[in-house]
């Protein structure tokens, strides 16, 4: 690993506090009729918050990931992206697979 990397994880490590202390910490910036069931977050820092979400609305589940940005009023969305079938998901997957290699 080259030494700037080295000393970004470094960095990172010591200022991203530990995920059960997020999850004891702060609910998701997630509102009604979404409820939250479950969720995992992929990482947090800098002001920005990324995590996948299983929801429910108007009884229908669906997996959502998230990115927040953290502004004087609290977390705003910027992004997301429902997954809404097993079949969807197995799309997605089959093509990051394909491409996945590409990257370093």
């Amino acid at each position: 690993m080259a030494r700037d990397q080295i000393l970004l994880r470094k960095i990172w490590e010591e200022n991203m506090p530990d995920e059960k202390m997020i999850n004891e910490e702060e609910k998701l910036p997630i509102s009604p009729p979404l409820k939250v069931l479950e969720y995992r977050t992929i990482s947090r820092g800098f002001g920005w918050w990324s995590a996948v979400v299983l929801v429910e609305s108007w009884g229908n589940k669906r997996l959502c990931m998230y990115l927040w940005q953290k502004s004087d009023n609290g977390w705003k969305r910027k992004q997301k992206y429902t997954i809404h079938s097993q079949e969807r998901w197995h799309l997605i997957s089959e093509a990051v697979e394909t491409l996945i290699g590409e990257l370093q």
